[in-house]
C-alpha cells in the first residue's frame, strides 16, 4: 500500500528530495523511489553502515539518525523521505527529530503498525507505531499531518504512510482527499466468521428481531 500511495503523492512533490536510509533506492517491486518524484529538481540519498547500508555511489551521504544532522543538510531539503527505518532505531524520538531537521518543509514517512518481529545482526526491530504516535512526534517537531493512509488488506502486514508538512496551509486541496485514521488496523484479529457474524448482528433483520425480543422479556418482567 505504501508503494500504491507515494506513487499517488509524489508527482505532486517538486524541488530537493531526500531518501533518508535509503539503501540501493528499490522499491521492492522492481523499480526505484526516485522514479516516483519524478518533478523533483534534485534527488539525495542518505545511508548508514551495516547491512542495507552505505552503498558510495553518487549523490549519496553518510548519515547517522541517532547523531546531529550536519549544518550542511539542515533544512536542505524540500521533501525528506523515509521508508520502513525508524522501528529499527531504539532512540525514535531523536531519530524523527534528525529527519525532520533534514526537511525546509515536508517529511514522508512509512512505518509498520503490525508486522512480524525481523531482527538483523546490524539492527533490531524495537518498534510499532500507531497514527496517534506519528501525529505527537510530528507536532513535537513543528509539523502538521497533512495526509495519512493505512494498508486496507486483510491477510498482511498493516503499514502506515504518513505526510506532515511545516506549511500545511500550502497543501490545502493539493493533496488527494483522505480519512483520517482512528482505529488502525480495526480488523485484526478478526477472523471471517466474526466478521461475518459481527455484519449479521448489525443487519436491519437482527436488529428488528433483536427488538422484539427484548420487548417480549420486558412485557414479562412488568408484574
Amino acid at each position: 500500500i505504501s508503494n500504491i500511495e507515494l506513487a499517488r503523492l509524489a508527482p505532486l512533490f517538486t524541488g530537493d528530495v531526500v531518501n533518508v536510509s535509503a539503501w540501493d533506492d528499490r522499491d521492492k517491486e522492481g523499480g526505484h523511489y526516485r522514479d516516483y518524484f519524478r518533478k523533483a529538481e534534485s534527488y539525495t540519498l542518505t545511508n548508514y553502515g551495516g547491512k542495507c547500508g552505505f552503498q558510495g555511489v553518487d549523490n549519496e551521504y553518510y548519515l547517522d539518525l541517532t547523531k546531529a544532522v550536519p549544518e550542511y543538510m539542515h533544512r536542505r531539503f524540500d521533501v525528506a523521505f523515509n521508508h520502513t527505518t525508524l522501528e529499527h532505531i531504539f532512540d525514535i524520538k531523536k531519530a524523527f527529530f534528525n529527519l525532520c531537521e533534514l526537511s525546509n518543509d515536508v517529511v514522508i514517512v512509512v512505518v509498520p503498525f503490525v508486522q512480524v518481529q525481523h531482527d538483523f545482526e546490524e539492527w533490531k526491530d524495537y518498534w510499532r507505531l500507531t497514527p496517534t504516535c506519528l501525529h505527537r512526534l510530528f507536532g513535537e517537531n513543528g509539523l502538521a499531518v497533512i495526509y495519512e493512509a493505512e494498508s486496507p488488506y486483510k491477510n498482511s502486514a498493516v503499514y502506515l504512510l504518513t505526510v506532515g508538512s511545516r506549511y500545511p496551509d500550502r497543501w490545502e486541496d493539493r493533496l488527494p482527499p483522505y480519512r483520517p485514521i482512528h482505529k488502525a488496523g480495526a480488523w485484526v484479529g478478526r477472523t471471517l466468521l466474526w466478521r461475518l457474524t459481527e455484519a449479521a448482528l448489525r443487519s436491519p433483520r437482527w436488529v428488528s428481531l433483536s427488538r422484539k425480543i427484548k420487548g417480549a422479556k420486558s412485557q414479562r418482567a412488568t408484574p
